[in-house]
């Protein structure tokens, strides 16, 4: 870990935490109170999804002209201020537009925080060191959205019911946002990345050229949306499935979710050490790409046949998945090492593959929950 940033890292543990906290409930508490039906907050969600894709682009374009310290403190200001008003104007209200509206333009907070904050560290960490560098933002990133985050709103919705836990989300968000951006104010690598000269047009210009340029650096963004996107579509429909079809209930199926990402967090670390040593592409094509391969399966179809009384089954299926998942993590390392005189680019493009899962994910759920629907039906 680069100890300059290790507050950077605490706030964006901090700040994942929150935006985690809704993960493993929020898309059945949409359709109860306002969205009306899974396929409906299904679509808010999708439209969030389209928020973090372009938000994740545009991070990476904008951390070379505006520095990652100021990409940060816009993405931090876009969730507070979005979130209040998506509680107070849209879910307060049971406002179906309003969810579609504010609950999609907080979609650009937290890629411009977290994203922001990646390329921060790909701008300092050393190249030797850059898988482990990248390991600990993924232990931080994943130990919020949706481990820790998913733990809190278990203990958190008995006492406080699940509109107060989504309050308590936005205190999170920004006790972390202080953390690191007031304790790395000092830090180098936060400003300007890119010549005085080069607008944001041209930024934004150049991450996309960078198609062209480096088309290796495309591919690793399509692999980025592909490994992420059963991660974000899972929690539009599993907590239906798990909670309800196979009957393990909210409280279980929140603790498993966060059974699975904390698995996930420690292989992070785990994976990003060993890739130093092994290869990158190595770890990704073989931990990540063939084992999400086979553990994502797993973890459907294993517990829907097994049913509620092999709940540990469904653990072991998870924390099978977590940690498979990890063997992507070196692709954060990779694929700026194939643009060095271009990194901002490079990570621009890769981030739009890691937000362009965010809607992948959801619309692929959306889009089958109708015939799955038809199926289930007598």
């Amino acid at each position: 870990m680069p100890k300059p940033l290790i507050l950077g890292y605490l706030g964006v543990l901090l700040f994942m935490i929150g935006d985690g906290v809704e993960a493993g409930f929020i898309a059945p508490y949409m359709a109860d109170h306002g969205a009306s039906t899974d396929v409906r907050a299904g679509y808010v969600i999708t439209v969030y999804g389209i928020a973090v894709m372009l938000a994740s682009w545009f991070s990476g374009a904008l951390c070379q002209v505006w520095g990652p310290r100021r990409v940060m403190w816009t993405g931090l200001a876009i969730w507070a201020v979005f979130d209040a008003a998506y509680l107070l104007f849209a879910l307060g209200t049971e406002n179906y537009p309003l969810m579609l509206l504010f609950y999609g333009i907080r979609g650009f907070g937290y890629p411009l925080f977290a994203f922001g904050f990646l390329v921060w560290i790909t701008n300092t960490a050393p190249k030797a060191r850059l898988g482990t560098a990248v390991g600990w933002f993924y232990f931080a990133f994943t130990g919020g959205l949706p481990t820790l985050g998913s733990l809190w709103s278990s203990l958190t919705i008995p006492s406080f019911g699940r509109l107060g836990t989504l309050w308590s989300a936005l205190a999170l968000i920004l006790l972390g946002g202080a953390i690191a951006l007031v304790g790395a104010r000092r830090r180098p690598g936060g400003d300007r990345m890119a010549p005085p000269e080069v607008t944001t047009g041209q930024s934004l210009l150049n991450s996309v050229s960078i198609i062209w340029t480096h088309p290796r650096v495309l591919v690793g963004c399509l692999v980025r949306v592909i490994n992420t996107a059963p991660e974000f579509g899972m929690l539009v429909y599993l907590p239906r499935i798990f909670s309800d079809d196979i009957g393990f209930g909210e409280d279980k199926w929140l603790q498993l979710l966060a059974i699975i990402y904390g698995t996930n967090i420690f292989f992070n670390l785990i994976f990003g050490v060993l890739s130093d040593r092994i290869g990158w592409r190595t770890t990704i094509a073989g931990f990540g790409a063939l084992g999400c391969a086979i553990s994502v399966t797993t973890l459907y179809f294993v517990p829907t046949w097994l049913g509620a009384d092999y709940y540990w089954v469904a653990v072991l299926a998870g924390m099978f998945y977590g940690a498979t998942l990890a063997g992507f993590v070196p692709i954060s390392a990779l694929i700026p090492s194939m643009a060095p005189e271009n990194k901002g680019g490079s990570m621009a493009l890769l981030n739009l593959g890691a937000g362009g899962a965010a809607f992948v994910g959801p619309a692929l759920a959306s889009l089958f929950f109708p015939s799955s629907a038809r199926a289930e039906s007598p």
